[in-house]
Protein backbone atom coordinates (compact mmCIF):
# COMPACT_ATOMS: atom_id res chain seq x y z
CA UNK A 1 0.00 0.00 0.00
CA UNK A 2 1.44 3.37 -0.75
CA UNK A 3 0.06 5.79 2.20
CA UNK A 4 1.54 8.77 -0.38
CA UNK A 5 -1.50 8.65 -2.25
CA UNK A 6 -3.00 10.23 0.60
CA UNK A 7 -0.23 13.32 0.03
CA UNK A 8 -3.18 14.18 -3.02
CA UNK A 9 -6.00 15.00 -0.70
CA UNK A 10 -6.29 18.41 -0.27
CA UNK A 11 -6.39 20.28 2.86
CA UNK A 12 -6.77 24.02 4.10
CA UNK A 13 -4.90 25.76 7.06
CA UNK A 14 -6.89 27.13 9.98
CA UNK A 15 -6.13 27.73 13.77
CA UNK A 16 -8.96 26.37 15.86
CA UNK A 17 -10.02 28.27 19.18
CA UNK A 18 -12.21 27.36 22.08
CA UNK A 19 -12.46 28.63 26.01
CA UNK A 20 -12.64 27.15 29.38
CA UNK A 21 -14.24 29.61 32.22
CA UNK A 22 -11.98 32.66 31.22
CA UNK A 23 -8.88 30.43 29.59
CA UNK A 24 -8.16 30.80 25.70
CA UNK A 25 -6.29 28.37 24.13
CA UNK A 26 -6.15 27.23 20.23
CA UNK A 27 -4.22 24.92 17.94
CA UNK A 28 -3.61 24.54 14.34
CA UNK A 29 -5.54 22.01 12.57
CA UNK A 30 -5.98 21.24 8.68
CA UNK A 31 -9.22 18.76 8.90
CA UNK A 32 -11.99 21.47 8.71
CA UNK A 33 -14.68 21.03 6.67
CA UNK A 34 -18.61 21.95 5.49
CA UNK A 35 -20.91 19.07 6.09
CA UNK A 36 -24.57 19.87 5.64
CA UNK A 37 -25.74 23.70 4.42
CA UNK A 38 -29.48 23.93 6.36
CA UNK A 39 -28.06 23.76 8.86
CA UNK A 40 -24.47 25.18 8.37
CA UNK A 41 -22.83 22.42 10.02
CA UNK A 42 -18.76 21.98 10.16
CA UNK A 43 -16.95 19.51 11.46
CA UNK A 44 -13.02 19.57 12.72
CA UNK A 45 -10.95 16.68 13.86
CA UNK A 46 -8.61 17.35 17.03
CA UNK A 47 -5.77 15.07 18.63
CA UNK A 48 -7.45 14.08 22.11
CA UNK A 49 -3.84 14.68 23.70
CA UNK A 50 -4.15 18.53 22.89
CA UNK A 51 -5.81 21.59 25.09
CA UNK A 52 -7.95 22.46 23.31
CA UNK A 53 -9.47 19.37 22.42
CA UNK A 54 -10.37 19.11 26.22
CA UNK A 55 -11.59 22.78 25.82
CA UNK A 56 -14.17 22.15 22.84
CA UNK A 57 -15.34 18.77 24.87
CA UNK A 58 -15.85 20.66 27.98
CA UNK A 59 -17.33 24.19 26.43
CA UNK A 60 -19.34 22.34 23.74
CA UNK A 61 -17.99 25.12 21.15
CA UNK A 62 -15.09 26.33 18.76
CA UNK A 63 -14.39 28.74 16.25
CA UNK A 64 -12.03 28.46 13.21
CA UNK A 65 -9.85 31.19 11.88
CA UNK A 66 -9.06 31.09 8.09
CA UNK A 67 -5.44 31.94 7.62
CA UNK A 68 -4.26 34.13 4.72
CA UNK A 69 -1.78 33.40 2.50
CA UNK A 70 0.67 35.66 3.86
CA UNK A 71 0.10 34.15 7.54
CA UNK A 72 3.65 33.88 9.17
CA UNK A 73 5.91 30.63 10.03
CA UNK A 74 6.20 32.19 13.30
CA UNK A 75 2.27 32.32 13.93
CA UNK A 76 1.78 29.37 12.58
CA UNK A 77 4.38 27.41 14.96
CA UNK A 78 2.78 29.70 17.88
CA UNK A 79 -0.29 27.51 17.02
CA UNK A 80 0.92 24.27 16.08
CA UNK A 81 4.24 24.05 18.05
CA UNK A 82 3.80 25.02 21.43
CA UNK A 83 1.58 23.60 24.43
CA UNK A 84 -0.68 25.90 25.78
CA UNK A 85 -0.43 23.82 29.24
CA UNK A 86 2.99 25.65 29.19
CA UNK A 87 2.71 29.30 27.44
CA UNK A 88 -0.20 31.69 26.41
CA UNK A 89 -0.73 31.14 22.79
CA UNK A 90 -2.66 34.42 22.57
CA UNK A 91 0.12 36.85 23.88
CA UNK A 92 1.61 39.21 21.88
CA UNK A 93 -1.21 38.18 19.31
CA UNK A 94 -3.89 40.29 18.20
CA UNK A 95 -7.20 38.47 18.80
CA UNK A 96 -11.13 39.54 18.62
CA UNK A 97 -13.75 37.41 20.18
CA UNK A 98 -17.32 35.75 18.24
CA UNK A 99 -20.68 36.66 19.33
CA UNK A 100 -20.07 33.63 21.53
CA UNK A 101 -16.96 34.80 23.41
CA UNK A 102 -14.90 32.54 21.67
CA UNK A 103 -11.45 34.42 20.42
CA UNK A 104 -10.48 34.39 16.41
CA UNK A 105 -7.21 36.09 15.03
CA UNK A 106 -7.45 39.62 13.32
CA UNK A 107 -4.60 39.57 11.57
CA UNK A 108 -3.48 36.97 8.50
CA UNK A 109 -7.37 35.77 8.74
CA UNK A 110 -9.49 35.95 5.73
CA UNK A 111 -12.41 34.52 7.84
CA UNK A 112 -14.22 33.14 11.03
CA UNK A 113 -17.01 30.60 11.78
CA UNK A 114 -18.11 29.53 15.21
CA UNK A 115 -20.14 26.74 15.77
CA UNK A 116 -21.69 24.66 18.71
CA UNK A 117 -20.86 21.17 18.97
CA UNK A 118 -23.59 18.62 18.10
CA UNK A 119 -21.78 15.75 17.88
CA UNK A 120 -19.28 14.03 18.74
CA UNK A 121 -17.52 11.33 16.82
CA UNK A 122 -14.51 8.93 18.05
CA UNK A 123 -12.28 8.37 15.50
CA UNK A 124 -8.95 6.29 17.75
CA UNK A 125 -6.22 9.00 18.61
CA UNK A 126 -8.96 11.89 17.35
CA UNK A 127 -12.11 12.83 17.92
CA UNK A 128 -14.42 14.52 15.71
CA UNK A 129 -16.44 17.65 16.47
CA UNK A 130 -19.23 18.06 14.69
CA UNK A 131 -21.12 21.31 14.91
CA UNK A 132 -23.82 23.76 13.59
CA UNK A 133 -22.82 27.57 12.54
CA UNK A 134 -23.79 30.36 15.33
CA UNK A 135 -21.46 32.89 13.81
CA UNK A 136 -19.15 34.22 10.96
CA UNK A 137 -18.18 36.74 8.68
CA UNK A 138 -15.54 37.86 6.26
CA UNK A 139 -13.04 39.69 7.25
CA UNK A 140 -10.58 40.25 4.63
CA UNK A 141 -9.89 39.61 0.57
CA UNK A 142 -7.01 36.95 -0.51
CA UNK A 143 -5.99 33.33 -1.05
CA UNK A 144 -6.35 30.97 2.09
CA UNK A 145 -3.35 29.10 3.13
CA UNK A 146 -2.95 25.56 2.23
CA UNK A 147 -1.19 22.73 3.56
CA UNK A 148 0.40 22.39 -0.09
CA UNK A 149 1.69 25.72 0.40
CA UNK A 150 2.49 25.98 3.83
CA UNK A 151 4.63 23.39 2.71
CA UNK A 152 5.78 23.72 -0.18
CA UNK A 153 6.64 27.58 -0.12
CA UNK A 154 6.68 28.26 3.77
CA UNK A 155 8.43 25.23 3.70
CA UNK A 156 6.13 24.47 7.18
CA UNK A 157 6.49 21.41 9.22
CA UNK A 158 3.80 18.60 10.30
CA UNK A 159 3.32 18.16 14.77
CA UNK A 160 3.21 14.41 15.18
CA UNK A 161 -0.30 15.20 16.99
CA UNK A 162 -2.03 16.37 13.14
CA UNK A 163 -4.06 13.59 11.62
CA UNK A 164 -1.52 14.00 8.18
CA UNK A 165 1.86 13.22 10.10
CA UNK A 166 3.40 10.76 8.58
CA UNK A 167 7.57 10.03 9.99
CA UNK A 168 10.00 11.27 6.85
CA UNK A 169 11.70 8.03 5.37
CA UNK A 170 15.35 8.54 3.79
CA UNK A 171 14.06 7.37 0.74
CA UNK A 172 11.63 10.21 0.47
CA UNK A 173 14.01 12.45 0.78
CA UNK A 174 16.23 14.55 -2.22
CA UNK A 175 19.52 13.98 -2.79
CA UNK A 176 21.68 16.72 -0.37
CA UNK A 177 23.24 19.20 -2.70
CA UNK A 178 24.48 21.54 0.71
CA UNK A 179 24.19 21.21 4.37
CA UNK A 180 20.76 21.73 5.84
CA UNK A 181 20.08 21.79 9.58
CA UNK A 182 17.09 20.59 11.59
CA UNK A 183 15.65 21.94 14.15
CA UNK A 184 15.04 19.21 16.88
CA UNK A 185 12.19 20.78 18.72
CA UNK A 186 9.78 21.26 15.11
CA UNK A 187 11.75 19.35 12.55
CA UNK A 188 11.92 22.42 10.78
CA UNK A 189 14.73 22.35 7.91
CA UNK A 190 16.95 25.21 7.84
CA UNK A 191 17.90 25.22 3.74
CA UNK A 192 21.01 27.99 2.98
CA UNK A 193 19.92 27.60 -0.98
CA UNK A 194 16.02 29.17 0.33
CA UNK A 195 17.29 30.82 3.75
CA UNK A 196 14.89 32.81 5.55
CA UNK A 197 13.50 35.75 3.49
CA UNK A 198 10.58 36.07 5.80
CA UNK A 199 13.06 36.94 8.15
CA UNK A 200 15.43 38.48 6.28
CA UNK A 201 18.18 35.72 5.74
CA UNK A 202 18.86 35.81 1.75
CA UNK A 203 19.12 32.83 0.37
CA UNK A 204 22.53 31.41 -0.08
CA UNK A 205 23.25 32.15 3.40
CA UNK A 206 25.15 29.33 5.52
CA UNK A 207 23.91 28.08 8.56
CA UNK A 208 27.45 28.89 10.03
CA UNK A 209 26.45 32.67 8.61
CA UNK A 210 23.36 33.04 10.73
CA UNK A 211 23.34 35.92 13.59
CA UNK A 212 23.80 34.52 16.79
CA UNK A 213 19.88 35.94 17.61
CA UNK A 214 18.21 34.10 14.63
CA UNK A 215 15.53 31.53 15.54
CA UNK A 216 13.69 28.74 14.12
CA UNK A 217 10.67 30.34 12.09
CA UNK A 218 7.79 28.11 13.19
CA UNK A 219 8.93 27.51 17.15
CA UNK A 220 11.41 29.81 17.59
CA UNK A 221 13.98 27.75 18.88
CA UNK A 222 17.13 29.21 19.02
CA UNK A 223 20.32 27.68 16.70
CA UNK A 224 21.92 25.34 19.51
CA UNK A 225 18.43 23.71 18.93
CA UNK A 226 19.45 22.62 14.85
CA UNK A 227 21.43 19.65 14.41
CA UNK A 228 23.34 19.15 10.63
CA UNK A 229 21.26 16.72 8.40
Amino acid sequence: MDTKALHTISYGLYVITAKKGEQLNGQIANTVFQITSEPPTLAVSLNKQNLTHEFIRDGGSFAVSVLSKEASLSLIGQFGFKSGREVDKFAGVNYKLTAGGLPYLSDHTLAYLEAQVKQIVDAGSHSIFIGTLTDAAVLLQGEPMTYAYYHQVKRGTTPKTAPTFTAARAEDQPAPTAPKYQCSICNYIYDPAQGDPEHGIAPVTSFADLPDDWTCPICGAGKDAFEKI
